[in-house]
């Protein structure tokens, strides 16, 4: 046993990966030590994909990002170039990938001419000469052991890393786990009581997949095998008998397509029987590998890379087991994308940005301080992933259709109600709704708010204008009628626009009308039209 162990935690010479997996010390249980995992991971058939397969899944597509609060695409577009220029999504890939071959990993923020141990100062980032180091355990080893004391503040936390007696403060590094720390559960790859590798549980089938691939370049030698069954010669063979056999040999040796070769009845031309073999080492195959995608926690489908049947759009059991799987491994990798996020945020909105967004669009930012904008901008930041389940365009565009219906509804709906500051907002969201259907509409709708707002109170004015003089018309001809046998008092013009359809309104042109002439209420149904309002109201 004590062999054993010491040949696990030593760093092997040579084939690397020979030396540990035809090993025939390796259990069931035993540990994966740091050596051993970066073996697997630069030499194994399957330690690639192991750590990678799920991640370039999750980040096959990037995510949608929107800052609704903001005119037009710019903020979000100077996001997006941002993100490239600092090569993001390669650091959390590799920070994430560290992570799952070891257990556990870190990326730091280094600026130039700054300390490590000094607290991130974002509004310097604009201008500030950055870059980013990722970290594996060997890196930060000693910093991240974490504390095993249960009435501890940081009890089983990550903190803070040092990388070779340097520091960081925390606001400029941030580590990721590979599953969660068990109390008093040392992890020889990470060099911690911390998360472990996802190698650890699936070490004993990755060795039996590698007597797999034995077992195949086996088979793939002798496949060849041709038997030829040739009359022996009998008991005292002489020169020519044994020239004659050996002729024979060479003569089915040497055979090719279009070639004829002549056989007794007696004799045979067969290839080497291996069907014997074919079922029992694809069932043993196939038993390897769903072990390793069982101790490892991920669908054997990424493991093996076999094909959907009907595809990620049809939806199937298979599809939606893998969709679910890759939505697990993004929440894991949320906190790198937050990290990163608050950094190009503040690179990408620096004060020089700012000021060309001011000359564009005086009427929005002419007044408004550069962090009141920042802020702003931060607060309506948003981020969505593509679904892993691509629906066809087809459906796409229905379930964009039945969106669209439901805002052209709500207008109709709120519309006659509103005044016109609540309009503007109603349009404001009915223009930034439109402007996300992609499928239907690819221009994006643009609409000049500001002079809209002029417009709707003129419009206001207008019908506060005509209200007014109906109601002081109405006046005067209570003022001008006589005794009310006047056959012209009898039908009294009211129009009802979309502003009289407020029971407020409704109720004083009523009121007004009983002045004018009571049998005015025999032409005009008062009682109907009351009712009709009022049931409108409730729906």
């Amino acid at each position: 046993m004590a062999d054993k162990s010491s040949f696990l935690d030593s760093t092997p010479l040579g084939n690397s990966l020979e030396e540990i997996f035809l090993s025939t010390d390796i259990v069931p249980g035993d540990a994966v030590s740091y050596n051993i995992c970066k073996a697997i991971f630069l030499y194994h058939p399957l330690g690639y994909k192991m750590v990678c397969g799920p991640l370039q899944l999750a980040m096959a597509e990037g995510r949608a990002i929107t800052v609704p609060d903001s005119p037009g695409e710019r903020v979000a577009e100077a996001f997006k170039q941002q993100w490239e220029e600092i090569n993001a999504d390669s650091y959390i890939f590799q920070t994430m990938a560290m992570s799952r071959v070891y257990g556990i990993s870190s990326v730091a923020l280094l600026i130039d001419g700054v300390a490590s141990t000094e607290a991130l100062d974002p509004w310097s980032l604009p201008d500030a000469s950055i870059a980013f180091n990722i970290y594996d355990p060997l890196n930060t080893s000693g910093s991240l052991v974490i504390s095993q004391q249960p009435m501890d503040m940081d009890f089983l936390k990550v903190r803070e890393i040092a990388v070779q007696g340097n520091k960081f403060h925390r606001s400029k590094s941030i580590t990721v786990q590979n599953e969660f720390p068990i109390y008093i559960a040392w992890n020889p790859s990470a060099f911690g009581f911390v998360g472990r590798s996802v190698y650890q549980r699936a070490f004993f089938p990755l060795k039996s997949y590698l007597k797999s691939m034995i077992t195949d370049d086996m088979i793939e030698t002798k496949v060849g095998v041709i038997v030829a069954k040739i009359k022996q010669a009998g008991a005292i063979a002489n020169a020519v008998m044994k020239a004659s056999a050996a002729f024979k040999r060479n003569v089915v040796k040497e055979a090719e397509t279009g070639n004829t070769i002549n056989v007794t009845p007696d004799e045979d031309v067969v290839s080497l029987n291996l069907t014997n073999m074919d079922a029992p080492h694809a069932l043993a195959r196939r038993n390897i590998l769903e072990n390793i995608a069982t101790a490892a926690d991920m669908p054997i489908k990424i493991l093996a890379q076999e094909a959907f049947v009907e595809g990620f759009g049809e939806g199937t059991e298979d599809a939606r087991a893998v969709a679910r799987f890759v939505d697990r491994v993004r929440i894991t990798m949320a906190p790198l994308y937050r990290f990163f996020d608050k950094v190009c945020q503040y690179r990408a909105w620096s004060p020089a940005f700012y000021e060309s967004m001011q000359r564009d669009f005086p009427q929005t930012y002419g007044s408004m301080s550069y962090r009141d904008a920042f802020y702003r901008w931060t607060n309506s930041f948003t981020t969505e992933w593509p679904s892993v389940l691509e629906e066809p365009e087809s459906e796409m565009a229905r379930l964009e259709d039945v969106k669209l219906k439901a805002v052209i509804a709500l207008i109709q709906v709120f519309e006659p109600i509103l005044d016109s500051e609540n309009k503007l907002v109603l349009y404001e969201w009915a223009a930034d709704n439109i402007a996300t259907n992609k499928v239907i509409f690819s221009a994006p709708l643009e609409f000049d708010f500001e002079r809209l707002a002029h417009h709707l109170d003129e419009e206001e004015e207008k019908a506060q204008d005509l209200e007014d003089a109906q109601k002081e018309g109405l006046e005067n001809m209570s003022q001008d009628s006589g005794d009310g046998e006047d056959d012209q008092s009898q039908g009294v013009p009211i129009k009802l626009g979309k502003a009289d359809a407020l029971g407020e309104r409704f109720e004083k042109a009523a009121s007004i009308l009983a002045k004018v002439h009571p049998d005015a209420q025999d032409v005009i149904p008062i009682g109907k039209l009351r009712q009709m309002l009022a049931t409108r109201k409730k729906r």
